[in-house]
């Protein structure tokens, strides 16, 4: 009995959220963006960006509601909610993200041309053989971008795109049929000094010339077509570079592939298969391994407990109200300027450096020379989707504590504050990182959290609980920036003890006022 409820209430649910993931958002993709090529979405939204962000819908809204059923709650108070909610993301996630980059490749058609200036005259196939074409190296183009990612703004990535002209044979070579598309690419420490980027790139430029020379270009089995991405439009930027660049009505881009057509797939389906499987029997043994909360079920079972609450207590968590106004408000700003820059076609998963310092972002070379906005503007930048997510998770958790003590105003006041100083110091420590993010002020708001907490503002009962996770998030953070440091990629971990100690202080100053005003009911 106990086994089919579990089946009905929770296994089910599961099957159906995991059906829509792995089977119905992947045929859209594949009918919308790839067949019918309706929508012209970035490679990385629809492969990565949606089947990461889209499975927390039904997960928050569907399921979550669900495992209440459950009995999560240890007799010390700890909830395992999290843990399962996350587990069951994951389970989700992969097979998604797997499925979309097997479709992509499984559903190609290969199209067989007997001279390169039948693409134009036959329908657009993402795969094609050659018999007859030309590519020449002299008339490339070349275009050279710069990007930092990490969560820490560790990596500094260099990517070298050159596009190469094809023609229709070797005596007609003034007008460019399609461009072959190859790139270079190199990742390097942020930490580095300026003079040190420069000497790994003028290096790293000179190997990708040599292996560009040696390369025979017109040796391959066939030919893919560049799918919308970062790297098209890398390609693109260096097709304008080119001589031949006036002389193209086209902008096809392929790679060349050196392998046999059918072994296109790689081991993606095997892949695809075993996570699914995988992840299916996980959580069928987890629900099956864990007790229902018989008073929680009689109540579902009397039609007294549904997802409504959850809903409004989502809501809550993101809304601005009374006692918990500025955090929201940080949040959407930060997500606003991600989201502007996203829907500018600059990145998703990481932006180009060039664009991060058009935006505002802390360098030295320019803060120090005038433009000391950079402090302040460079909080509110990221370097691409998981740094931003990450920050805004540690703020939503420490604001939802400390802002109902400090207030609007000061808690206000210590974000901008401990942001400008984590700025400040990252700019004294290495001036020629590029700098953004708002960890910095984060780590102000945890200072200040972990200053009250030490002194007694909060209830003694609450205080053990929250001083463990405050020292958690702080230890790990600036743990993993001294390990990336060691192993040579850097991390901004002057800008995060530089908020963490000004926010520490300002916490102390504001003990006095704030000694026996925190009550929680």
């Amino acid at each position: 009995m106990i086994f089919f409820k579990k089946i009905k209430l929770l296994y089910i649910p599961f099957l159906l959220t995991a059906i829509g993931m792995w089977i119905l958002y992947t045929f859209l993709n594949w009918l919308f963006v790839i067949h019918l090529e309706v929508l012209s979405i970035k490679e990385v939204i629809v492969n990565f960006g949606l089947p990461l962000a889209l499975p927390w819908i039904p997960i928050l809204f569907y399921i979550k509601p669900k495992l209440k059923l459950l009995k999560l709650t240890t007799k010390g108070g700890h909830s395992w909610m999290g843990f399962y909610l996350v587990m069951l993301w994951i389970i989700l996630f992969v097979p998604a993200t797997i499925a979309q980059h097997y479709i992509q490749t499984a559903t190609g058609k290969l199209t067989q041309l007997q001279n390169i200036t039948e693409i134009d005259s036959l329908p657009k196939t993402k795969y094609y053989t050659v018999k007859e074409f030309y590519i020449e190296k002299k008339n490339i183009g070349t275009h050279t971008s710069f990007e930092v990612t990490g969560k820490h703004n560790e990596n500094f990535n260099i990517n070298i795109y050159v596009a190469v002209p094809m023609y229709r044979n070797y005596v007609d070579t003034t007008h460019v049929i399609s461009w072959l598309g190859l790139t270079y690419s190199k990742r390097i420490g942020n930490n580095l000094e300026q003079k040190e980027k420069e000497d790994a790139y003028e290096a790293f430029a000179e190997e990708s010339q040599k292996e560009f020379d040696d390369v025979d270009l017109n040796a391959f089995v066939y030919l893919s077509r560049v799918p919308n991405s970062d790297e098209r439009e890398g390609l693109n930027e260096a097709l304008k570079k080119s001589s031949m660049y006036k002389s193209t009505n086209t902008a096809h881009f392929f790679l060349s592939v050196n392998e046999l057509f059918k072994k296109r797939n790689g081991s993606k389906g095997i892949f695809l298969t075993v996570t699914s499987i995988l992840g299916a029997v996980i959580w069928l043994l987890t629900i099956l391994t864990t007790e229902f909360d018989k008073k929680a079920l009689q109540l579902y079972e009397a039609g007294k407990l549904n997802a409504k609450e959850d809903v409004n207590e989502f809501i809550d968590y993101i809304k601005p109200k009374e006692r918990f106004f500025i955090t929201p408000i940080i949040m959407y700003l930060n997500v606003g300027i991600f989201l502007v820059m996203f829907f500018m076609g600059l990145g998703f998963m990481s932006f180009e450096s060039e664009d991060l310092i058009v935006w505002g972002a802390n360098y030295g070379p320019l803060t120090a020379h005038g433009e000391w906005w950079r402090l302040l503007t460079s909080t509110f930048l990221h370097g691409g989707f998981m740094h931003l997510a990450a920050n805004m998770y540690g703020l939503l958790f420490v604001g939802i504590f400390l802002e109902p003590v400090l207030g609007k105003m000061k808690y206000l006041g210590i974000y901008l504050i401990t942001g400008i100083i984590a700025s400040g110091v990252s700019l004294w420590w290495n001036d020629t990182v590029i700098s953004i993010g708002a960890s910095g002020a984060i780590f102000g708001l945890y200072g200040a959290f972990l200053a009250l907490l030490i002194t007694g503002v909060f209830p003694k009962e609450m205080g053990k609980a929250f001083m463990v996770s405050t020292m958690i998030f702080v230890g790990y953070n600036l743990v993993v920036g001294l390990v990336i440091g060691i192993f040579g990629n850097g991390t901004d971990n002057a800008a995060h003890i530089g908020g963490l100690v000004s926010g520490f202080l300002i916490g102390l100053a504001l003990y006095p006022m704030l000694k026996g005003t925190v009550k929680f009911d």
